[in-house]
């Protein structure tokens, strides 16, 4: 049974910094591609950043420069630093994953970031 569980969420200040995790089980994170996601309230969910089998990344230009994605092979754990919040920047994060064998998407429960201004 595959689980991701996403925590770090919370409230910060504008110009503050959160660091959000995800932690798999039942899947490993090295072999396959790790999203983030968000969606704010009456928005569509988009793509926020990537990590790659190879460990290269991508990011959505909102947050490029200022998110930094990455993973924990050991921990089977994918990360997400972001810096230089923006109350644009509030909605639920959420971890997800694809099976490179079932094609399946796995996500995981979300975690809420507010940003104050």
């Amino acid at each position: 049974q595959v689980q991701l569980v996403e925590s770090g969420g919370g409230l910060v200040q504008a110009g503050g910094s959160l660091r959000l995790s995800c932690a798999a089980s039942g899947i490993i994170f090295s072999i396959n591609t790790v999203n983030w996601y968000r969606q704010a309230p009456g928005k569509q969910r988009e793509l926020v950043a990537s990590i790659f089998v190879g460990r290269s990344t991508d990011y959505a230009d909102s947050v490029k420069g200022r998110f930094t994605i990455s993973r924990d092979n050991a921990k089977n754990t994918v990360y997400l630093q972001m810096n230089s919040l923006k109350p644009e920047d509030t909605a639920i994060y959420y971890c997800n994953t694809r099976s490179r064998g079932s094609g399946q998407d796995y996500w995981g429960q979300g975690t809420q970031v507010t940003v104050s201004s």
